[in-house]
């Protein structure tokens, strides 16, 4: 099938089978590999992508259903020039990653939420369950944590 996406503001026409899952047409056809395959049961999180501005499991969405639609990947985070976002700073001066496998996919769940949420650098509780939603098997989670509280409360400050 023919579908066409918008990947990080950019339109793709792509010819799919069908049957293809979101995670590998990015990955493969988009050569967009910051996306991981994980447990492709939708547990893990670490496909997660933003499919018109939602956190998606990437793993568990057909990418024709997803034909018209915006995609968003880690690798749209960083700046036009290449600079990474400040949530992806916070990443990096948390050091919220250790093998790095899951962390694409608790950047998008955590932009996600930051966009939806302002006050989010306020609520710790609320950060707590952004993290419960992913899994990573190396860090413990609290740098992850302190990552994401870092990253929503510099953009709570500066949007005062």
């Amino acid at each position: 099938m023919k579908i066409t996406l918008t990947v990080n503001g950019e339109e793709q026409a792509l010819d799919v089978e069908p049957r293809r899952i979101l995670a590998d047409v990015l990955r493969e056809d988009c050569q967009l590999t910051g996306t991981h395959l994980g447990c492709e049961h939708g547990v893990c999180g670490a496909c997660t992508v933003l499919v018109d501005g939602e956190a998606v499991r990437s793993c568990l969405m057909l990418a024709v259903q997803c034909d018209g639609s915006s995609v968003q990947t880690v690798e749209g985070l960083a700046g036009p020039d290449g600079e990474p976002s400040p949530l992806q700073r916070a990443f990096s001066t948390e050091h919220a990653l250790q093998c790095g496998f899951c962390t694409p996919g608790f950047l998008m769940v955590a932009a996600r939420a930051m966009e939806a949420d302002p006050a989010l650098g306020s609520h710790p509780e609320r950060v707590d369950a952004i993290v419960g939603s992913n899994v990573c098997r190396c860090t413990g989670y609290e740098p992850i944590r302190r990552a994401i509280l870092r990253a929503a409360q510099e953009q709570q400050e500066a949007a005062s």
